[in-house]
């Protein structure tokens, strides 16, 4: 219901789905439409000393299926924490703006959660980053959830289904990028590095290797 929901939102229709793991191998393209030449957002213009950035809060789709798995959506103190998980914004109107303003150099969305989504677009430009984990825009977790495990900065990174906007700028235009667009917080969270290594930066300055954990239909 929340998909078909953001489908009118959105003026589309939902239909169908997709094959992500069979014995046989499937292919499956569907043209939706076209872009002026020039104007397309790719994964591939990530340039060392480009700022990373990211839209809105991480983790709280992830957090919403925890619950679901966990049956704590029955109580009514959990049921707006569901929200993100059935009812997902795609950020259309920021990545028009992005685009439109020149200001990014890469886009991807947050579909497959932070890990995994930061891999792809480094893998794409050919290079690394550098992420803080104090930046990330974490979904608050109760002292009731944490206590099963459930830890904010875990289900930041490797949580997926924000549909989130995950970006790079260059870093003389930190200062014009603006904190809030179109009602959407942005918040810087790291830095692309030639080195192709993905690194976490804790609060104590220690980096440890950041592995993609995010959704991986494949992955065994």
């Amino acid at each position: 219901e929340g998909m078909a929901l953001a489908a009118r939102t959105f003026g589309l229709v939902l239909a169908g789905g997709d094959t992500t793991r069979s014995t046989l191998a499937a292919i499956n393209l569907t043209i939706i439409g076209e872009i002026e030449s020039g104007q397309a957002m790719l994964r591939s213009g990530a340039r060392q000393g480009n700022l990373i950035c990211v839209s809105g809060t991480l983790g709280e789709a992830e957090f919403g299926l925890q619950l679901l798995q966990r049956s704590m959506h029955k109580s009514k103190k959990w049921k707006k924490l569901l929200r993100k998980h059935f009812y997902p914004q795609p950020r259309l109107e920021l990545g028009h703006w992005l685009a439109k303003k020149g200001r990014a150099t890469s886009m991807i969305d947050t579909s497959d959660g932070l890990s995994t989504d930061l891999m792809h677009l480094c893998e794409s430009s050919g290079v690394g980053a550098k992420l803080w984990a104090a930046k990330i825009p974490k979904v608050i977790v109760p002292n009731d959830a944490r206590k099963l495990g459930l830890d904010p900065l875990r289900l930041a990174l490797d949580g997926g289904d924000d549909y989130e906007l995950l970006f790079t700028v260059p870093k003389r235009l930190d200062r014009h990028l603006p904190r809030v667009i179109r009602g959407v917080p942005i918040t810087v969270i790291g830095e692309i590095t030639r080195e192709k290594r993905i690194l976490l930066v804790d609060d104590a300055g220690r980096m440890q290797n950041l592995p993609a954990r995010g959704w991986e239909p494949f992955r065994k």
